[in-house]
């Protein structure tokens, strides 16, 4: 089951204050990006971010789970998908402490 845009839109507007936030259709699923770099997924209308030290810090009991089949275990974010500030404090360092993405090759 793929999500669907309804619920994109609503976390995108959640997380709206974390920076320039889009979202990329991926095989059906989403990939969520602030300012160009991948934070997180999208996935059976359910948000998974990336994990980091600081991210696991900040949530404190941290839920786990892989976003599809075969995938590294997420932080899966349910119960506070409605508090837009918490959840883009959570975005925000998660983000700072994500690596920056390599350059994409030009194609000759």
């Amino acid at each position: 089951m793929s999500s669907d845009q309804n619920f994109v839109d609503f976390v995108i507007e959640q997380i709206q204050n974390a920076g320039k936030i889009t979202a990329k259709k991926m095989f059906g699923e989403y990939g969520i990006y602030a300012d160009e770099k991948i934070f997180g997924l999208i996935c059976n209308n359910k948000l998974f971010i990336k994990p980091t030290q600081a991210g696991r810090e900040f949530i404190g009991n941290v839920k786990e789970s892989p976003a599809y089949p075969g995938a590294k275990p997420s932080f899966l974010i349910e119960e506070k998908l409605e508090d837009t500030e918490w959840l883009s404090t959570l975005v925000k360092i998660s983000v700072n402490e994500l690596p920056t993405p390599k350059p994409k090759k030009k194609k000759s």
